[in-house]
């Protein structure tokens, strides 16, 4: 109370000490922000991230639940199935959802993960080494109170007898200070192992999720290959023209090349193969990609996977081509085709 009221005087750590201390501070302060920030991460939903919390007190595992990723691949599969597999949306809502599935179960993989090689080693020390380092603070701090105590009392000290008594005292509490300090800083030192602990903790966690984002990335990457040119039929259902769709379909074809030359046929190609056809009186083999069902009697109806004449009249919109089977004619759509050599 008087060193607070300013009436009394203070013995000062030495200036290794106070630096250890500081960084000992600071390391518990960064270390928590980035734990907190991680499961954040790894859960963003704080209601599950309580529920787990509660789970671990209890010392009882949580009950398994599908996670987001899971949930939708469910959900698609699902649809899918629902809407028939032998359909382009159907089949393609399949395929999207085992991805989804897939890419669920490598998520799961990496919160496993890090929890094991990153936030339970920095959990451990601020639950363990900092709560070790904070009850040997408390106690060099009292012993430094006891020590500054027995010095004002040797001041205060007249007769020779209560000087000398003071002054013994002062030598004992002294001593423990001393000793309490040297503890205290042995634990402090440790500090820097810390960091180099934590260190390759955070190499492992960099490596989980270069792992988990290779992981996705090939996930997707296989897709994009099952799915073919799905998305410019799916914007060719739209009824938007076919330089709307090269167009909105550019960018991501783009950013795919730019990561990995996939063995894909390129929209440009499908695209300059069909204008060669139309600029021509001639007729071309087409595969059909996708079940296709006539919405009128001007139209083909198609099945996946069979081989039919196609070519162009003058004046026909620019998204269709004229379709022959035997017999057979009508118009089919181009984005269903795929024109082979």
């Amino acid at each position: 109370t008087e060193e607070k009221l300013g009436q009394a005087e203070k013995t000062e750590l030495d200036a290794h000490l106070e630096n250890l201390l500081s960084k000992a501070e600071c390391t518990k302060l960064w270390t928590e922000k980035i734990m907190k920030q991680t499961e954040v991460l790894l859960q963003p939903n704080p209601n599950a991230r309580i529920e787990e919390f509660v789970y671990e007190k209890l010392d009882r595992k949580a009950p398994s639940r599908m996670n987001n990723p899971e949930l939708l691949g469910q959900y698609m599969i699902d649809a899918g199935n629902e809407f028939g597999p032998g359909t382009a949306y159907g089949n393609a809502l399949i395929k999207c959802g085992e991805t989804q599935k897939r890419i669920g179960t490598a998520d799961r993989e990496l919160i496993q993960t890090s929890a094991i090689n990153f936030l339970t080693p920095l959990r451990n020390f601020i639950e363990g080494d900092y709560k070790t380092i904070t009850k040997e603070r408390k106690l060099l701090q009292n012993k430094r109170l006891d020590l500054d105590a027995a010095k004002t009392r040797l001041k205060k000290a007249k007769v020779a007898e209560a000087r000398a008594a003071s002054e013994q005292e002062v030598r004992i509490t002294q001593s423990e200070f001393d000793r309490q300090a040297e503890i205290t800083r042995l634990l402090l030192e440790g500090i820097s192992s810390t960091h180099a602990h934590h260190l390759r903790c955070l190499n492992d966690f960099v490596e989980a999720q270069m792992t988990y984002y290779a992981q996705c990335y090939q996930y997707m990457l296989d897709l994009q290959k099952q799915l073919g040119s799905f998305p410019s039929t799916f914007l060719s259902n739209n009824n938007q023209s076919s330089s709307t769709s090269v167009q909105s379909v550019s960018t991501p074809s783009v950013l795919a090349s730019a990561s990995a030359s996939l063995p894909s046929v390129s929209n440009s190609i499908v695209t300059s193969g069909i204008s060669e056809l139309k600029s021509s009186s001639g007729n071309r083999k087409a595969r059909v990609l996708y079940d296709y069902d006539a919405a009128n009697s001007s139209e083909l109806s198609l099945l996946a996977d069979e081989v039919i004449t196609v070519y162009s009249i003058p004046g026909m919109d620019s998204d269709w081509l004229m379709g022959e089977r035997g017999n057979q004619k009508g118009k089919v759509p181009i984005t269903y085709l795929e024109l082979l050599n």
